[in-house]
């Protein structure tokens, strides 16, 4: 029997709840996670990117220093380290011995200025299927010895004077990676949409393996009976 999963979601907390129910009901054992493989979903108000989850405990503050270290284009963990206070022992661990990492995504985007790139190709055709920034490169493996960048590729697409946003990722952790990811992501997307003069479209996020690893499983707490999931479920079957 193949199971359907919903794909399609207001914003980003109505996903990361169900998305987490899912895990825990049908993920399998993977490396230290429970893990589903090429999940892809859509989220259309990608500007509400607040996880309400009070079980989650989502910290606001975090996200939007990364982001604003994100602006910077700094590989260097202490500038995140400023502008938050601290520096999370998860940027410590992936940095190199000069406190530099790959995964500071403005700086990948910045790179060959990519994301200028970008906002001319749709500011000059809103029909171009050009319009992406690519983060991971196979072809720099040998830089990933420390930090393999979790995000392949960002690309935008206009469809009904909308900017629509897709990202796709290697690997995504539903409880750190796609809370704080997300943030940024949709920050970027409404960037390009106030720089090219579009609405603001629908978020879709792909990733080959989404997962929890085994310290952040049991954790969701039902608001109510008809819970995320059920409603799901009925639709979706």
């Amino acid at each position: 029997m193949i199971k359907t999963f919903a794909n399609k979601f207001r914003n980003a907390d109505e996903a990361f709840s169900y998305w987490y129910q899912c895990i825990e009901h049908y993920g399998a054992d993977f490396a230290g996670t429970k893990a589903l493989f090429n999940i892809g979903f859509q989220m259309d108000k990608p500007d509400e990117m607040e996880i309400k989850q009070p079980w989650r405990k989502w910290n606001p503050d975090y996200a939007a220093a990364e982001w604003a270290w994100y602006m910077t284009g700094d590989t260097n963990i202490e500038t995140l380290g400023k502008l938050y206070g601290k520096v999370p022992p998860i940027w410590k661990k992936m940095a190199d011995d000069h406190g530099h990492v790959n995964s500071n995504y403005g700086y990948q985007w910045g790179r060959n200025s990519q994301l200028d790139y970008v906002i001319e190709k749709l500011r000059r055709d809103p029909n171009t299927r050009q319009a992406t920034v690519s983060i991971y490169d196979g072809k720099e493996h040998s830089l990933y010895s420390r930090d393999t960048p979790c995000t392949y590729a960002i690309q935008f697409t206009v469809v009904n004077d909308m900017l629509n946003m897709c990202v796709t990722m290697r690997s995504n952790d539903l409880w750190y990676g796609f809370c704080n990811d997300q943030y940024c992501f949709a920050q970027l997307q409404q960037l390009v949409a106030e720089e090219t003069h579009y609405d603001l479209g629908s978020y879709y996020h792909f990733a080959h393996n989404l997962h929890l690893y085994e310290k952040d499983l049991g954790k969701f707490l039902p608001q109510r009976s008809d819970s995320l999931l059920q409603r799901k479920w009925e639709e979706y079957g």
